[in-house]
C-alpha cells in the first residue's frame, strides 16, 4: 500500500477512538459500549479479523447506515448487522455467546447481500455502520433495560448531537464515496440524516431503506418487493 492507511485500519482506528468515549445521558438511558464494555477483548479480536479480511486497501465505498447497535447484536460483536454464525466462519472465532441479533433482520440483509453478488463484492462497495454507532438503552421498568434510538427524545438527541456530527465526520474519513448514503430506517433516521446533511452537504442524495424489521415482522408477503428496491438501489438503479 505504499505507507498509505486501508480502509481497514481506518476503521480499526474509529472503532477504537469509540473505545474512549463517554457520553453524558438523560436520566434513564446507558451506552452500550461494545468497544469498552465486558468483551472488548474478543470485539477487538472479532473486528480486526473480519474488517482485515474485507476492508484491506484503499477503495472508496458508500456508507450504509442504520441507527444504532442492538445491545445484544453489534453491541457484541461489533461488527453492524451481522450473523453470528457467519463472522463465525469468516474469521475462525466463536462469537454466538450471548448474540442475540434479530435473525429475520440479519437474515434478510444477508440475501440481500447474497443476491448482490456475495459477501467480498457487497463489502468491497459499501461499509455498514451507524449514525449512533454506540448501543443505547433506556430503563423500561425497575432493573429491566430495552434497546432505544438516539432519536428516542429531543432530549435524547440534544445530549446526543455534537458526538452524532463527530462520529459521521469520522466514518467519512474512511474513505467514503459521498456520492450516495444509504439509510436503513425510512422514518426518524431518515429524517434526522437528512436535516443534518441539508446543513453540513455530506452527501449528494440519501437513500432512504426501510428497516428490516419492518420488512420481516410487518410486511413479511413483500420482501421480495423490499429485497427488489433494496438491490435497485444499492446497485444504482432508476437514478
Amino acid at each position: 500500500m505504499n505507507g498509505r492507511t486501508t480502509v481497514a485500519d481506518r476503521i480499526l482506528q474509529f472503532n477504537e477512538g469509540l473505545a474512549g468515549t463517554t457520553l453524558e445521558l438523560p436520566p434513564g438511558f446507558r451506552v452500550v459500549n461494545p468497544f469498552s464494555g465486558p468483551q472488548k477483548e474478543r470485539v477487538r479480536e472479532v473486528t480486526t479479523a473480519f474488517y482485515r479480511r474485507y476492508y484491506e486497501d484503499d477503495r472508496p465505498r458508500r456508507l450504509v447506515l442504520g441507527s444504532s447497535p442492538a445491545r445484544r447484536g453489534t453491541a457484541v460483536t461489533g461488527v453492524p448487522f451481522e450473523d453470528a454464525k457467519l463472522l463465525e466462519s469468516d474469521t475462525g472465532i466463536d462469537v454466538a455467546d450471548g448474540y442475540a441479533v434479530s435473525r429475520p433482520s440479519a437474515g434478510f440483509l444477508h440475501d440481500v447481500i447474497a443476491r448482490y453478488g456475495g459477501r467480498t463484492r457487497f463489502y468491497a462497495d459499501f461499509v455498514m455502520s451507524f449514525v449512533c454507532p454506540l448501543g443505547l438503552v433506556r430503563t423500561k421498568t425497575q432493573e429491566r433495560e430495552v434497546n432505544c434510538n438516539y432519536y428516542e427524545s429531543k432530549k435524547l438527541v440534544e445530549f446526543l448531537r455534537s458526538f452524532l456530527v463527530d462520529a459521521l465526520e469520522r466514518q467519512l474519513e474512511f474513505g467514503t464515496d459521498t456520492s450516495v448514503c444509504y439509510c436503513i430506517g425510512s422514518g426518524e433516521n431518515f429524517k434526522f440524516l437528512s436535516a443534518l446533511n441539508g446543513e453540513k452537504g455530506y452527501f449528494k442524495k440519501i437513500v432512504p431503506l426501510e428497516h428490516p424489521r419492518f420488512i420481516t415482522q410487518y410486511n413479511s408477503g413483500r420482501k421480495e418487493e423490499f429485497s427488489e428496491k433494496y438491490l435497485n438501489a444499492l446497485r444504482g438503479e432508476g437514478d
